[in-house]
């Protein structure tokens, strides 16, 4: 049995049969899908952005992660920079002050100041930018690492050819238990002319025999430094470097010997131009006495230094 469609006419007051064409069905039928898309469109919509699907929470878990891990690692190349600061710092200031070369430029060590353009098409979301810093952080380090590495190496060659100068250095005491010096470097009374003379070493008291040691490197000279000395020992260190040890009572070495420092040369006496048992040290740079006391940095504490240098201040009588 067909179903029948009517309409009520307000003019007559009555229903009316309706009679249903092709054009009016296809209207309905449009209406009808019309209707259900636009419903469907809705809960899409809907669902989309108010109801996380699974998927959803699984990735936003993973990029939750994903941000913790790349903190981690901005945090750690942060804590990798301050320590290889402090190497640089270390590089600069002492290891190339005492092999007396300049330090590495700015230039060379920092040499990804700008930040890299090959970054800029990332997007803006916070993980990105976070990887986009630590991209950036490690190959600044990578840079630095290279050219501290570089560094190192050269201070490495350096250290080679300057470990044998460094020994050749007059560096220690020549009597052990030297708390004093009886006369200085400079204008000193002469014990025997009695008269103001340049004296070209410092004096140190010392009972006769006791032991003198060489205060650097060398080879025992074959140089005779002249007849006021007495027995006495030259030694050449090299690189500029020359000892002198005057009044012996005795030498333990021989020209042309080799010595290391505080090696044993020979003993306390009073021999040439001397008034009493002393040992008469002088340093000698470039063919120039030096004032000794400026060389005593090894074997020494800063009171015993104090203490040598106020008694090398006086101007008095020498002993040679």
């Amino acid at each position: 049995m067909s179903k029948s469609f009517y309409h009520f006419n307000p003019k007559t007051l009555t229903y009316e049969k309706v009679k249903l064409n092709f054009k009016h069905l296809f209207k309905r039928i449009v209406w009808v899908f019309a209707s259900g898309v636009a419903f469907a469109l809705v809960f899409v919509w809907i669902g989309f952005y108010f109801v996380d699907s699974p998927k959803v929470k699984i990735l936003e878990r993973e990029n939750n992660e994903l941000k913790n891990e790349v903190d981690y690692l901005s945090n750690r190349l942060d804590l990798i920079s301050e320590v290889l600061a402090d190497i640089e710092d270390r590089d600069d200031n002492i290891y190339r002050n005492v092999f007396e070369t300049d330090p590495v430029s700015r230039e060379e060590r920092y040499p990804l100041l700008v930040e890299d353009s090959r970054f800029d098409s990332l997007s803006r979301s916070d993980a990105n930018k976070l990887l986009r810093s630590a991209n950036i952080k490690a190959d600044q380090l990578m840079v630095r690492l290279a050219v501290q590495s570089r560094s190192l190496d050269t201070l490495e060659k350096i250290a080679s050819s300057k470990a044998d100068m460094l020994a050749a250095i007059p560096a220690i005491r020549p009597l052990k238990n030297m708390y004093t010096i009886t006369s200085g470097f400079g204008k000193r009374y002469h014990p025997i002319l009695k008269t103001l003379r340049n004296h070209t070493g410092i004096d140190i008291a010392a009972p006769k025999g006791t032991p003198i040691y060489a205060t650097a490197d060398g080879i025992v000279s074959r140089e005779n430094p002249g007849s006021g000395y007495g027995i006495c020992v030259l030694i050449n260190h090299g690189y500029s470097y020359k000892t002198l040890y005057a009044h012996m009572s005795k030498t333990a070495v021989k020209p042309g010997q080799k010595v290391k420092r505080g090696q044993l040369i020979g003993y306390v006496g009073s021999s040439g131009m001397s008034s009493g048992s002393h040992l008469h040290y002088e340093v000698i740079k470039n063919g120039q006495p030096v004032n000794p006391i400026y060389y005593f940095y090894i074997d020494i504490t800063p009171e015993e230094y104090n203490s040598l240098l106020e008694s090398s201040k006086k101007i008095n009588q020498a002993l040679s």
